[in-house]
């Protein structure tokens, strides 16, 4: 809110006119703020600036039931705010009389780590407000005390906690996984004539319902029918043109080899022989097969090295990859989905068209191609890529030193194994993309799971699998040693 004048204080008392405006409360500029300890509440910061702004409008002659209004207070809350002002000098919360709180901090903070970091079965469940007031009731021995459903829930908020809420995400497993980001990212940021985003949603579910939708007067929300019926299952593939957000997409009734090397054969067969394609995809088999490679060679006039000279998918991935033929595969990291833009097609195709009933696949493959037409007419534009992939090294650096730190004798032989190759080659790589503190943070982490860490290699049963985590986690420790003891050595 404003008023006529821009009132900057100089000192407790004294107003000095700045301009033709000044405004109340927060929006008021001081020069000398109201001294207030940094352990005071955004609320309590507020009052005492409420205050503030009605001792300036006082001051400069404003009567009490005007400044009352202005700043939605009682008029005997601004005399009582003036007549303090006079006598103390002091804007500052007091003490309150009153008995002391029931739920003291360390309680409080009792309540929200039994809420938040303790499972009322064995390993498994999550509390509600509920069952942990119930349990509390019974058990008040675990906090110190027995709280009511309400004051778990109002604790919770007051510290911006919400447990129940939960989402899923992707976490990063591939070793390589940083050494794959950069170069799509850059093909991004820099991006060919002929981008596409290729990628295949398989095992769609044809569901018919036993009854149709229905509408009522008394509800807004459509009613679905709860039983369903099965009838058979529909794959797409879909190319993204990341030009124009067009999509080509083909419902088929499998997604074997040979029905991809048909449906790529039919998209590249669009472009002019003398157009450079290039196609982003993820790391399934038929993506990097003998035949594909074929396929490829053939599309792009080249000839194809032998079966024994690609006798690996690692070498079959590199030759897809290599540069200098007509069509240029790029692959994903593992565990990298999102970084295939068709991905968002595909929810939203979801969303569209999966939710509905079908009474069999020909309804279904109607359904999805009047939809492709429509966005293809309608709805279709580019998708533009403007991540940078900075802060993904850090976040992945944190996300496993609390895995270590908060369940480490859970995780999975195989994908600690991963992640150990993963940290080391960030060490070597990356090690100035993430901080030094949660480089040690790590270490310390580390160090103090050392033998949980032993233990869960120790115990795995498949002896390879068992030798390759020995390895992994030794290299991991030696390569994390020296760095974290590199830049102690340097900052001493």
């Amino acid at each position: 809110m404003l008023l006529d004048a821009d009132i900057r204080m100089s000192s407790p008392g004294r107003l000095t006119k700045i301009g033709p405006k000044f405004a109340l409360c927060c929006s008021i500029k001081t020069d000398e703020k109201v001294k207030t300890s940094s352990s005071l509440s955004v609320a309590m910061q507020d009052r005492v600036l409420r205050r503030e702004a009605m001792i300036i409008l006082a001051d400069s002659g404003i009567d009490v039931n005007p400044i009352a209004i202005l700043i939605g207070c009682s008029e005997c809350t601004v005399r009582r705010c003036i007549g303090r002002s006079v006598e103390m000098e002091d804007l500052n919360d007091h003490a309150r009389s009153g008995r002391p709180a029931v739920y003291t901090e360390d309680i409080s903070l009792k309540i929200i780590a039994f809420y938040c970091q303790t499972r009322p079965l064995p390993g498994s469940g999550r509390w509600t407000l509920q069952w942990a007031a119930s349990f509390l009731a019974a058990h008040p021995e675990q906090v110190g005390a027995a709280p009511s459903k309400s004051t778990i829930h109002r604790i919770l908020q007051n510290n911006g906690l919400k447990p129940h809420l939960s989402r899923y995400f992707l976490h990063i497993t591939d070793p390589c996984f940083f050494s794959k980001m950069g170069p799509l990212i850059a093909l991004y940021m820099s991006p060919p004539r002929n981008l596409f985003f290729f990628d295949e949603c398989p095992g769609i579910q044809i569901l018919k319902r036993l009854t149709p939708d229905l509408r009522t007067h008394k509800t807004k929300a459509r009613l679905e029918e709860f039983e369903y019926i099965r009838n058979g299952t529909m794959d797409v593939f879909a190319f993204l043109n990341y030009a124009d957000g067009k999509v080509y997409a083909e419902c088929q009734a499998d997604h074997k080899t040979n029905t991809l090397l048909d449906i790529f054969r039919r998209h590249v067969a669009q472009f002019p022989n003398s157009e450079e394609l290039h196609y982003v995809m993820d790391n399934l088999s038929s993506h990097r097969c003998y035949p594909f490679c074929q396929l490829v060679a053939e599309l792009s006039d080249v000839p194809c090295p032998s079966e024994n000279e690609l006798d690996s998918q690692a070498k079959r991935s590199a030759w897809l990859q290599s540069e200098g033929k007509r069509i240029v595969v790029h692959f994903t990291p593992f565990h990298g989905s999102w970084l295939n833009l068709v991905e968002i097609w595909f929810g939203i195709m979801g969303a569209k068209v999966l939710g509905e009933s079908y009474a069999g696949a020909d309804a279904l493959k109607v359904a999805f191609e009047a939809f492709l037409d429509q966005w293809n007419n309608l709805l279709a534009h580019p998708f533009r890529w403007s991540y940078d992939g900075k802060g993904l090294h850090e976040k992945a650096v944190k996300r496993f030193t609390e895995m270590l730190r908060n369940s480490a004798e859970q995780m999975d032989v195989r994908i600690l194994t991963k992640m150990f190759m993963l940290m080391t080659n960030l060490l070597n790589d990356y090690f100035s993309e993430v901080p030094e503190r949660i480089w040690t943070y790590l270490a310390e982490t580390v160090s103090s799971k050392k033998k949980t860490l032993r233990d869960l290699i120790e115990r795995e049963d498949g002896p390879r699998r068992k030798e390759k985590a020995e390895q992994a986690f030794e290299v991991f420790r030696t390569t994390l040693t020296q760095r974290v003891g590199q830049v102690k050595d340097a900052a001493a």
